[in-house]
């Protein structure tokens, strides 16, 4: 199993100076960051549901995670940081880009919610949360096995570890780099699709640090429906693990 030990840090400074320049417009839904803006009720939706599952929750609780520790790593400028602290949890936001920590802090503010920001790797998480999340990131770490260990490590005895990704597929290529770079739907640069992770292999690593899958669920995208969970995993999916 990795550990944070064995690596100083799992952060690419060409990754996180890439997200850094797009943190001023990150909460403009027309901006750099539309396609979060368009997946983030999506996972939001997965999120919820896999909660109310793994801890016998009433769907209609308006506070699911309260008297709960949430932490999300690479926040960005806090899209799913807020929508968590909604939810109840005592939340921490991490992101290795201090531009998009310190956009994240003044929307935060500007909403009246108390999230603890903090800019680094995942090496800055401290203590043991209840549910752990990483949307969209582990494609753009130096150390995959490394990060998702020190991810794993911070999870609770009882505890959730909720991560997506993109596979590494033609599809992924054909709609994120070829269309979605190429026509700029998304910022040109964000992804590299050898460093994309397919499903075995990030199970494999959620494994190795631990931890039991408990789902495996795709991100499917069409253009009459836009995005949606599915059981094709070909675009992109997200993964829940637990203790064991």
């Amino acid at each position: 199993m990795a550990h944070a030990s064995d690596h100083a840090t799992t952060v690419d400074p060409r990754e996180a100076a890439h997200f850094g320049a797009l943190a001023a417009d990150w909460w403009d839904p027309r901006g750099s960051s539309a396609m979060l803006h368009k997946l983030n009720p999506v996972r939001l939706r997965y999120l919820r549901d896999r909660i109310d599952a793994h801890w016998g929750l009433d769907e209609h609780d308006l506070k699911p995670l309260a008297g709960r520790r949430a932490a999300d790593v690479g926040c960005g400028a806090g899209l799913l940081a807020e929508p968590l602290a909604r939810l109840g949890a005592a939340v921490t936001g991490i992101d290795a880009a201090a531009e998009n920590v310190a956009a994240a802090r003044a929307h935060a503010l500007g909403q009246g919610l108390e999230i603890d920001y903090r800019a680094g790797g995942a090496e800055a998480l401290a203590g043991q949360f209840d549910l752990v999340t990483s949307l969209e990131v582990v494609e753009h770490v130096a150390e995959p096995a490394a990060f998702v260990g020190t991810l794993a490590a911070a999870v609770a005895e009882d505890g959730l570890l909720i991560l997506s990704t993109p596979n590494r597929t033609a599809w992924s290529r054909l709609v994120m780099i070829t269309v979605g770079e190429g026509m700029g739907r998304i910022p040109k640069g964000t992804h590299d699709w050898d460093k994309f992770v397919n499903p075995d292999e990030l199970c494999a690593l959620v494994r190795a640090a631990g931890l039991e899958v408990a789902d495996v669920t795709g991100l499917g995208w069409s253009p009459a429906r836009g995005f949606q969970l599915t059981e094709d995993v070909s675009l992109n999916y997200l993964v829940t693990a637990k203790r064991g």
